[in-house]
């Protein structure tokens, strides 16, 4: 990514602390800023801009020394507040519906953010929970299916389904995983003795063609217990192994 390109992002990305935001404001070189919307039930919005019932089109401004915050009536009964740092001044457009320039510019630039969550709600992880660090475990795991298919199209020039990429994505590391599972039970089974403690009958662990059988010798390949059953005649060996 170019540098400039890098600096031009990073403008709209911090969220600085309300005791220090004028400390930061002095010392940063790129003039970092802030641009989104507020919900109207936070406590930082006055008293005076929680009007439900506005004119349609109309528009109210609060500002202070480090931030303005814009209260745009979209529909008679739908109000969308906007907190800007990067704008002193709004101004409305001369169009019929007399947009302010915060939410203008909120509008051109919020198109990747909403996209991603279009996406990533098509194919979730997501289920319902009430712990959150489950839902950010969720979340994290869902965006990172999303960039690992955009960046596999754009490392490898291939258009490919996202359902297909996610399906293939999952069974490679389920495979892996069980791969790996499965190799530490083997290594379980053979730090075991080869046979039962002296007058002791272990049970069958094939069950191939038997149902609890007890058994004293183990396949030489899987190293479980076999019973007579499940055997192959020679070497000693489950059915399972044939």
């Amino acid at each position: 990514m170019l540098r400039n390109r890098f600096q031009d992002i990073m403008q709209h990305l911090r969220f600085d602390d309300r005791s220090t935001r004028s400390d930061r404001a002095k010392t940063d070189k790129w003039k970092t800023t802030i641009l989104g919307t507020v919900n109207k039930i936070r406590r930082e919005i006055p008293q005076s801009a929680r009007h439900t019932d506005r004119n349609e089109f109309t528009t109210q401004v609060f500002s202070t020394t480090a931030a303005t915050l814009t209260a745009y009536a979209a529909k008679r009964k739908k109000t969308v507040y906007i907190l800007s740092s990067m704008h002193s001044v709004v101004q409305t457009d001369n169009t019929t519906k007399r947009k302010p320039n915060t939410v203008t510019l909120y509008n051109t630039t919020k198109c990747g953010v909403d996209v991603m969550d279009q996406m990533v709600r098509e194919y979730t992880v997501c289920r319902g929970t009430r712990r959150w660090p489950v839902a950010v475990f969720y979340n994290m795991i869902d965006m990172a299916a999303l960039n690992a298919h955009v960046l596999y199209q754009a490392c490898t020039g291939t258009q490919e389904r996202r359902v297909d990429f996610l399906v293939e994505l999952a069974r490679e590391l389920a495979n892996s995983h069980m791969a790996g599972k499965k190799a530490r039970k083997e290594q379980l089974l053979r730090t075991q003795p080869s046979t039962p403690s002296p007058g002791k009958r272990a049970t069958c662990q094939v069950k191939h063609k038997c149902k609890n059988n007890h058994a004293t010798v183990r396949c030489v390949h899987c190293y479980r217990y076999t019973c007579g059953k499940c055997r192959l005649q020679i070497p000693w060996q489950c059915q399972d192994c044939e």
